[in-house]
């Protein structure tokens, strides 16, 4: 991945990662566990349901330090299997 976050922004900073998935009580905590490997912190996700209720957004503020610490949350978020977007 080749981002330009370092040019953006200034590090450390406060980044919101919105995750969208499939509607499964599973989505929050796999979203949660596999922020707890990459930037360990105290997380309360913000869940929305999608109209029909068939996806859910998972919106979390992270702590992240570097350009290439944004990039593997990023990277290791879009590998979960409930997960189908980043942003």
């Amino acid at each position: 991945m080749e981002t330009r976050f370092d040019e953006l922004l200034e590090f450390p900073c406060f980044q919101t990662f919105k995750v969208l998935g499939v509607a499964d009580v599973q989505l929050p905590d796999d979203v949660v566990g596999c922020l707890q490997q990459h930037a360990p912190g105290d997380y309360n996700p913000s869940i929305k349901p999608s109209p029909k209720g068939n996806y859910h957004s998972v919106s979390v503020s992270v702590r992240v330090t570097s350009k290439e610490h944004m990039e593997l949350i990023y990277t290791e978020l879009a590998k979960l299997t409930l997960v189908r977007v980043v942003i």
